[in-house]
């Protein structure tokens, strides 16, 4: 039999230094079709989901049982197509020159990743985006049976991501205790109601139409039933994001701590029955307490026109600027991208530095999501 290849330029690592930096292992192999695969596993075979992403569209899943933990794959990537065995590793533990990749005598590729990567965001390519409710052939099954419509197709070069979710039928969801590796998240339900449980937040509640959570990063969650028909718009940074399960934590949990950060946010439910609203420059608003608990890192606002409506010259200089179409309508010009009118369930993101008019009719209503909290520098709803 031929030999390994070395493990080190400098030949430092031994299967000592090796084991003490690995932390598990998977079985990487390839997934044309995810779905079915992962129904042949969970639902035939007993497999649990540990991790999968992105929650859209999946791609890739990382399942266990019986001992054995596989990473499915769907990349078209000729090499992905080939088995290989994935060592999630301390990579601080390995030797400086560690090679990343290794070959098996038998010719398996045994690649040696960071265990714990940090999370990346990209910087981003701001443009103008508008997504519309009537194209019938936007919904794409995601993440635990629920169908998606994604309403930045380019996803801003990757920074953020934007989706239309939708429950048809109610009844319990096929959901399990999970947490994403993001920057920033919020959900806002446009129609029916789920309920869920959050960690460290007490008992099941009902989010219900006009209601929002911010979900900060690490947080554990689960939904746990929906009604027919339920739909919500969730924004995330950055656009990919893994979802992770949490099998050993059950919710809700005994701990009570409403005011825990997590990467310095903390958890936020706003109750649209219970939210005041405040006037401004011909628009009424309710703030839904994300820009205090991100600590002005975000804010997501719903404004409605008060008749009549007057127009308003809108520039903003930060990363993100969108807006979603609950009722009415709303016109926006620019010299740049012409004139739009959107009508409910549309939706449009804002490229920064450019000025835009924007006019109201007297019964829109709408969901504006802004990073930073401070973004508009010149008009305002």
């Amino acid at each position: 039999m031929g030999k390994a290849k070395p493990l080190t330029t400098d030949r430092k690592l031994t299967p000592t230094t090796l084991s003490a930096a690995i932390r598990a292992a998977q079985i990487a192999v390839p997934c044309p079709n995810l779905a079915a695969t992962l129904d042949f596993f969970t639902d035939y075979l007993g497999f649990r989901v540990d991790v999968i992403f992105p929650a859209d569209a999946p791609e890739t899943a990382v399942i266990s049982g019986y001992g054995v933990t596989l990473r499915l794959e769907t990349a078209t990537d000729g090499a992905a197509f080939l088995p290989a065995l994935r060592l999630l590793c301390d990579v601080s533990a390995l030797p400086l020159g560690t090679a990343r990749e290794l070959v098996a005598p038998n010719g398996l590729r045994v690649a040696l990743v960071d265990a714990n990567p940090p999370l990346f965001v990209p910087d981003g390519a701001p443009e103008f985006v508008i997504s519309r409710q009537d194209d019938k052939a936007a919904w794409g099954l995601g993440r635990a049976g629920m169908e998606y419509r994604d309403l930045l197709p380019g996803r801003l070069g990757g920074r953020f991501v934007a989706s239309h979710i939708r429950i048809l039928e109610g009844g319990p969801v096929p959901d399990y205790v999970h947490f994403h590796k993001v920057r920033f998240q919020m959900i806002y339900c446009k129609t029916g109601w789920a309920r869920l449980v959050y960690e460290d937040q007490g008992p099941p509640f009902v989010l219900a139409a006009g209601d929002c959570v911010l979900q900060p990063p690490e947080i554990r969650h689960r939904v746990l039933e929906a009604s027919a028909g339920l739909e919500v718009i969730e924004i995330g940074c950055p656009a990919l994001h893994e979802t992770r399960a949490d099998h050993e934590l059950q919710l809700p949990n005994a701990r009570l701590a409403p005011k825990r950060l997590f990467s310095g946010q903390r958890f936020v439910r706003h109750i649209a029955r219970a939210a005041v609203w405040q006037t401004a420059a011909g628009f009424a608003f309710r703030d839904t307490g994300i820009a205090d608990a991100t600590n002005g890192l975000a804010r997501a606002r719903i404004i409605r026109a008060v008749a009549p409506p007057t127009p308003v010259t809108l520039t903003h200089m930060g990363e993100f600027l969108f807006l979603f179409i609950l009722r009415g309508e709303l016109a926006i010009n620019s010299q740049t991208h012409g004139t739009h009118q959107l009508l409910a369930g549309d939706s449009c993101a804002l490229s920064a530095g450019l000025a835009y008019a924007v006019q109201a009719n007297a019964n829109l209503e709408m969901l504006e999501v802004a990073l930073p909290s401070q973004t508009q520098t010149e008009g305002s709803f």
